[in-house]
């Protein structure tokens, strides 16, 4: 029986795998053309027009508005949507906090809710039990390489009359019965942010089909204006939220590869899916069959405690990252980030929210004990890469003895 890595043994994974972002020549000829013409930003280049037309085509939407992240995308989603001071916004539990965290921008309320253990998205009952008379948007979450129930979450918006915005920012390529992520609800946002399956360092983009609330969208951009070199009057509150065409350029680029890098990914987490079903106390996220088209930002699956002896699933990362397989740090319960339990101090409508006392049960034994992640790099390499993921937790699987001896370290300091 081969000895644990973390223990002094041998890794069983000693090649690299892919770098992320992937570049070319491709990237080269399209940032040249930038500096050659002198048109650098909003006003003047092309390429962001282009880029919007062209993301939004490919996700099934009407219009893209580029934007400068995706959490300013967030913000100006719920401004566009009406959502202001006192309305609440139900979320996800478990996500990156400026899911939330731009709700207290627009001096609204975040209210989190509980979620699906299968897939770790927003569960649609949970999120249904939390709407009041207040409530003045819902944002489901496509977290890691999962969708959130589009169905239910549109017949929500319909039943209650409440605005869905899809926080799409793991989500690039994914589809719903054939129907393109960011496109079903009435607003999606994307991240472009460095490690996101697109990336231009930074940036974001906001999907609408709805003329009225592109229109918004733009002004809340563009310092208030409709369009470039438009003088008159500013009609909204705007910022200045633009992005550049050194940014389009390189996503422009990004694009081209995207379909083919999807399908990739796709075909190698049903490797991995298969495989790693048939270890004990290993399971595979729940795949919906009304999810055509399946983007992975993180490939989750599910540790099951009870199965591994004692050990710890802190235990059973640490130990695999020493075999040579990436680890991505997942996130903990928003609501035990230190920004909300004190959010009243900056944020006056919050008083009242008890988020220091707040339980979920499920999304706390999901974030603590339960979730192991890879990143989107992984599935880029060749099927023996993901071959060695699987022999690598199988390594763990036969030496639970030694996983016990594992010195416990927090998953934060886990670095992909």
């Amino acid at each position: 029986m081969a000895r644990l890595a973390v223990l002094g043994g041998t890794p069983l994974c000693t090649h690299p795998f892919p770098e992320w972002p992937q570049r070319g020549e491709r990237e080269v000829e399209l940032l040249s053309e930038v500096v050659r013409s002198g048109h650098y930003g909003f006003f003047s280049g092309d390429k962001q027009f282009r880029f919007q037309q062209a993301f939004a085509h490919f996700q099934g939407a009407r219009f893209g508005i580029a934007v400068s992240n995706a959490t300013v995308g967030l913000q100006v989603a719920l401004l566009a949507a009406g959502v202001g001071p006192g309305d609440e916004v139900i979320v996800p539990a478990f996500t990156w906090v400026a899911t939330a965290s731009v709700a207290l921008f627009v001096g609204a309320i975040p209210v989190f809710a509980e979620i699906d253990a299968e897939t770790f998205c927003l569960d649609p009952q949970a999120a249904e039990a939390a709407i009041t008379s207040r409530t003045g948007a819902i944002i489901p979450v496509h977290l890691y390489g999962c969708m959130a129930d589009l169905d239910a979450f549109m017949d929500l918006s319909e039943k209650y009359k409440i605005p869905i915005i899809e926080d799409c920012a793991h989500a690039h390529g994914s589809q719903w019965r054939g129907q393109g992520a960011g496109s079903m609800g009435h607003l999606g946002v994307f991240s472009f942010q460095e490690t996101k399956t697109m990336s231009s360092g930074e940036g974001g983009i906001l999907l609408t089909s709805d003329p009225t609330l592109e229109a918004l969208c733009h002004s809340f951009i563009n310092c208030g204006r409709l369009r470039p070199g438009d003088h008159l009057p500013q009609r909204v509150l705007g910022y200045n939220f633009r992005v550049t065409e050194f940014q389009a350029a390189v996503l422009l680029a990004a694009l081209e590869r995207l379909e083919d890098q999807t399908r990739k990914r796709e075909d190698h987490a049903r490797v991995l899916d298969r495989y790693l079903a048939e270890i004990e106390g290993i399971l595979p996220m729940r795949r919906d069959p009304r999810v055509t088209r399946q983007g992975f930002y993180v490939y989750t699956f599910r540790w099951e405690p009870e199965a591994w002896g004692g050990a710890t699933r802190d235990q059973f990362l640490v130990a695999l990252q020493a075999e040579g397989i990436p680890i991505n740090p997942l996130y903990t319960p928003v609501y035990r980030s230190e920004l909300f339990p004190n959010a009243s101090r900056f944020y006056p409508q919050v008083v009242g929210q008890v988020y220091a006392e707040l339980r979920l049960p499920i999304t706390e034994q999901v974030a603590e004990q339960v979730a192991v992640g890879l990143p989107h790099r992984v599935l880029l390499g060749s099927e023996q890469d993901v071959i060695a993921v699987v022999e690598a937790v199988a390594k763990l699987g036969a030496n639970i003895d030694e996983l016990r001896r594992v010195p416990v370290v927090s998953p934060s300091t886990l670095r992909d």
